[in-house]
């Protein structure tokens, strides 16, 4: 009886310490995902207007392109593997190609990815899903929301660059 005691005790911790794991990563997730809202608007609005088409070379998208981009990855991502709940933010009939709009989109797609994650269970991190590079976990879509958003910020950074703009300072974890 003592050992069936030790087992369960160790069972019910074990557990525990799981959930307290998986509820931190995706505290620190929704954190991360504020964060990269700020740093990339901050980004967004540092490029004038006039220079949201430019491109370093002929075949990269324009810095314009890149935040909508980033904006549709982010809705896909959230919409199609993190929330049941349809994006707000619909795909234009036409191109969008003024920064107040772009910055608009930006917003409301952070919006929507940051309130899909308050309310995403936990329980669920482990769950996993039809990705079309194979199997993936509800984590590992998470992690590569955050990692999308970076590379693409990261292409935009050195635009801003290239166009004598010094980028905003980092906003991180």
């Amino acid at each position: 009886m003592r050992l069936l005691f030790i087992v369960f005790s160790l069972l019910v911790i074990n557990t525990l310490t799981a959930q307290k794991a998986d509820s931190l990563f995706l505290d620190a997730a929704i954190t991360k995902l504020q964060n990269s809202k700020e740093y990339t608007l901050k980004v967004a609005t540092e490029m004038p207007e006039e220079k949201y088409g430019f491109k370093p070379v002929p075949g990269e998208m324009s810095f314009g392109e890149q935040l909508l981009h980033i904006a549709a990855n982010l809705r896909w991502l959230t919409s199609s593997y993190i929330t049941n709940s349809k994006s707000p933010v619909i795909k234009p009939a036409t191109p969008i190609q003024k920064k107040e709009e772009i910055i608009q989109v930006l917003n409301k797609t952070y919006d929507f990815a940051i309130s899909a994650l308050k309310s995403f269970d936990a329980a669920h991190l482990a769950d996993t899903v039809s990705f079309f590079a194979g199997t993936k976990t509800k984590l590992q879509i998470i992690n590569l929301i955050s990692d999308h958003q970076t590379h693409h910020r990261a292409q935009l950074i050195v635009y801003l660059r290239l166009n004598g703009i010094k980028p905003p300072e980092y906003i991180g974890w």
